[in-house]
């Protein structure tokens, strides 16, 4: 995987035969009393590799476009206007910036239900954000989400239920653990594989080396910390590449086995 172009809020890569482009929408801080132990509990102190700014957690909030030139899926969406907070809502200008045309979208593959993966659907003046809009992949345990302001995509919500192709490089796997929809896209290319992920990992510079270490949203913790463990196991092989939500924006990488836990190698410098 070779970075090809990057801006302020987007960073597109050369995939074998697909390019994929991480795109920006933004970061939220969080206090890390969100991270939890084994037990449940917050944790007692977190290691000197963990940076705090203004004490809390600074967390990116990554989606990702792939295409092969003829089909594209954009997976996660940003928050759009949902999230009143300064940092975040920037999904459809780090489109524009990154020269996609959102009248070109027509598959959205969503992670999970929480806002700021799933708002961006809908633009901040109330619109649609993609007009051809044909087919949005989520969850089958997360598509209570599509009523109130989502209510006008419902009718184009696809379940995932179980493992299925998207399209010929795009593969939904459920992940079930930090929502019951949590699911995770497969995307292959004739170099390797691209695992993109939503909430797996919310701090890297914990959770790769520690990856007992919980969330607090997560809504079963005791199956969120099991589905990272496959995850993570899996990342191992060879020509295996994860792209998460919450890494580092443009959040791209390769993942080695390091001691009881995994390392983490960014295939590109943190945006912004």
């Amino acid at each position: 995987m070779r970075l090809i172009s990057s801006g302020l809020r987007y960073a597109t890569f050369e995939f074998g035969d697909l390019q994929v482009t991480s795109l920006r929408d933004g970061y939220i801080d969080m206090p890390p009393t969100r991270l939890r132990d084994e037990d449940g509990c917050a944790l007692d102190e977190l290691p000197a590799a963990v940076p705090l700014i203004d004490d809390n957690l600074r967390l990116s909030v990554n989606a990702f476009f792939v295409t092969d030139g003829t089909r594209s899926v954009l997976v996660d969406t940003g928050a759009s206007n949902v999230w009143h907070v300064p940092g975040m809502g920037f999904i459809h200008d780090a489109l524009d910036e990154a020269g996609i045309d959102r009248a070109h979208v027509t598959d959205v593959a969503i992670t999970h239900n929480h806002e700021d993966h799933v708002s961006g659907l809908i633009a901040p003046d109330g619109s649609e954000a993609f007009a051809k809009l044909e087919r949005v992949w989520i969850g089958a345990g997360d598509t209570s989400v599509f009523t109130g302001r989502l209510e006008p995509i419902r009718d184009r919500v696809v379940p995932v239920s179980e493992k299925v192709a998207i399209n010929g490089w795009v593969t939904a796997i459920p992940t079930p653990g930090h929502t019951p929809g949590h699911t995770v896209y497969d995307v292959r290319s004739g170099t390797g594989h691209l695992l993109v992920w939503g909430d797996t990992v919310h701090v890297p510079t914990l959770q790769f080396e520690q990856p007992n270490v919980t969330w607090e949203f997560d809504g079963d913790q005791s199956q969120a910390r099991s589905a990272r463990a496959a995850l993570l196991e899996r990342l191992t092989q060879p020509n295996h590449f994860v792209a998460g939500a919450h890494l580092d924006s443009p959040g791209i990488a390769r993942v080695t086995a390091s001691g009881d836990g995994y390392a983490l190698e960014y295939l590109a410098p943190p945006i912004g």
